[in-house]
């Protein structure tokens, strides 16, 4: 195996998407997903069962996908990497199996890899048709201040070092973004996925039409709360003011009320995010999960990154939400770093601190 640059296969599986990513090094060869989304959208959610089954079927046409896409076979990888944690157990559960079956069978190291560190890892990637990034281009510097917001996880991380130095800053301390974004858009009578189609009907809208609360910004709450975030206010409020308005007689002006909703959630986010780069003296700030696909998260991100004067950092969408490439990216990582593999006695971990980049 050639250390520098590692074939490495990795697989995600720590929510509704089933990733297979194949990266020589940081050069990706392959990205295949297959979601399960749909099979959620008539629950409004996804059901952790109805993931792990959709897992189990999805598992091995992906794996051959991915290596139809990158055109190797199973016998010139050099390692496995697998998310073992955070995620839904059972789903988990799959990925972390299917990666010990195919350690055992090819004689190859297994890594099992933090799903949050391997959305900074996203970013080590380059080839064709990956610098559709917003933001900042070349290699990704360190320390940085990472963001990630997805429907699971609202998380502000420290990273000193990629595989060995991760830092946990705040995370949220109720419902994550992502969760809040579906509530909000079934409240609004929006089907499910709500991040998409609150991002769609908000372009209609004014974002400044009702003052929604940020939650964990007052004086009193940064005191203890500094970089956490807290979602599930906000979505109170929103229900109660479209309660008021049904009550009332009128009718709802969802392009405003999403368009509001949605500036209050990329406030906050931002907000913390580059208040930590200023305490922290960090001039960067990386931004990652399926929340970042969001407009006017990428465009307030933007705009407030320059005018602090913070270089912005956003992977390729098609590598912000889970995926197995950014799982395969950290585990090169590791390889290259000289990190010893995790074995087999290790299991899946729901909720695997961030702090622990690699399960022995």
């Amino acid at each position: 195996m050639t250390t520098t640059e590692p074939l490495v296969l990795g697989i995600e599986t720590s929510c509704d998407e089933t990733g297979v990513g194949i990266v020589r090094g940081r050069t990706l060869l392959a990205n295949a997903i297959a979601s399960s989304m749909d099979e959620h959208a008539r629950y409004g959610g996804v059901v952790p069962e109805v993931a792990a089954r959709a897992h189990l079927e999805a598992m091995t046409p992906t794996i051959e996908r991915a290596l139809a896409d990158a055109g190797v076979a199973l016998a010139d990888i050099d390692a496995i990497a697998v998310t073992s944690g955070p995620g839904l157990a059972g789903a988990l559960m799959v990925g972390v199996s299917a990666a010990k079956a195919l350690a055992v069978a090819l004689d190859r190291p297994l890594y099992a890899v933090n799903h949050l560190v391997g959305h900074v890892g996203a970013d080590l990637l380059h080839g064709d048709g990956l610098r559709e990034a917003v933001g900042a281009v070349g290699e990704l510097e360190l320390p940085t201040v990472a963001l990630l917001v997805s429907g699971g996880h609202t998380s502000l991380l420290l990273v000193r070092d990629l595989v060995s130095d991760v830092e946990l800053l705040g995370e949220t301390i109720d419902d994550a973004a992502g969760e809040a974004f579906d509530k909000v858009a079934r409240l609004l009578g929006l089907p499910y996925p709500g991040g998409p189609e609150i991002d769609r009907v908000a372009a209609a809208g004014d974002p400044h039409a009702i003052r929604f609360p940020r939650g964990l910004t007052l004086p009193k709450d940064l005191e203890r709360h500094r970089y956490d975030f807290s979602f599930s206010g906000l979505k109170t409020s929103v229900a109660r003011w479209v309660e008021k308005r049904v009550a009332a007689g009128g009718p709802v002006p969802v392009a405003d009320v999403a368009a509001s909703f949605r500036e209050a959630v990329a406030d906050v986010l931002l907000t913390k995010a580059l208040a930590a780069c200023r305490d922290l003296d960090v001039p960067r700030l990386l931004l990652g999960g399926g929340v970042v696909a969001n407009a006017r998260v990428r465009e307030l991100a933007a705009e407030r990154a320059a005018s602090a004067g913070i270089e912005l950092r956003v992977p390729p969408l098609s590598l912000c939400t889970d995926n197995g490439a950014m799982i395969a990216s950290l585990g090169a990582q590791l390889v290259a770093a000289g990190h010893e593999p995790s074995g087999l006695v290790f299991g899946a971990d729901s909720t695997l601190p961030v702090q622990q980049v690699q399960m022995r």
